[in-house]
């Protein structure tokens, strides 16, 4: 569940939102940063930072809007922005071949597996599904905000745009080595 830590600034900043946009925003960048920090110095390479990285830049262009302009109606799509910004980041990265979830997997699975095409595989089928989820919550968010939905309802959507990839995350890869078992098996 590595890929979780990555989620953390958005978190803080889903949780600390009610104290204000802008101090919220700012959080977000600090945690960023200190991810992105705390990993390099533990040697991560780049490309296992890429939702980091994203986030950061994120972080950065909202905490300068919020403080630039604190009353912008910006502040009050904030969660469906930050959904449409991991929508495009997820989406962005299997454009260009790269899946976000590549580096974050190849902590954990041994180096032999990462250039194999089951690997890549399931690398580009989880980070599709956590863009979709990402887009389906921008979405469902920007309805809400605009219908004036309660942040009850809003919070719920927001954990399930997190809470549903990630099941799928962690039960995916398995499905698909208990798959390939039965057709070596079969053989």
């Amino acid at each position: 569940m590595h890929y979780l830590r990555g989620f953390l600034p958005w978190i803080a900043y889903a949780c600390l939102s009610p104290l204000g946009w802008q101090w919220s925003a700012l959080t977000g960048l600090v945690v960023a940063l200190v991810l992105i920090a705390v990993n390099r110095r533990a040697g991560l390479p780049a490309d296992a930072l890429i939702l980091e990285f994203s986030t950061a830049c994120f972080f950065a262009a909202l905490t300068a809007v919020a403080f630039a302009a604190p009353h912008s109606k910006v502040a009050d799509y904030g969660g469906a922005i930050s959904f449409g910004w991991l929508a495009v980041t997820a989406g962005t990265t299997l454009a260009i071949r790269r899946p976000f979830t590549l580096g974050i997997a190849r902590r954990t699975v041994p180096e032999k597996f990462w250039k194999t095409s089951q690997f890549l595989r399931i690398n580009n089928v989880i980070t599709a599904v956590w863009a979709a989820a990402f887009l389906l919550t921008a979405v469902a968010l920007t309805v809400c905000d605009a219908k004036g939905a309660g942040t009850g309802v809003k919070i719920t959507i927001q954990v399930l745009g997190f809470v549903v990839p990630a099941v799928f995350t962690a039960r995916y890869p398995k499905i698909v080595q208990a798959r390939y078992a039965k057709l070596d098996t079969a053989s």
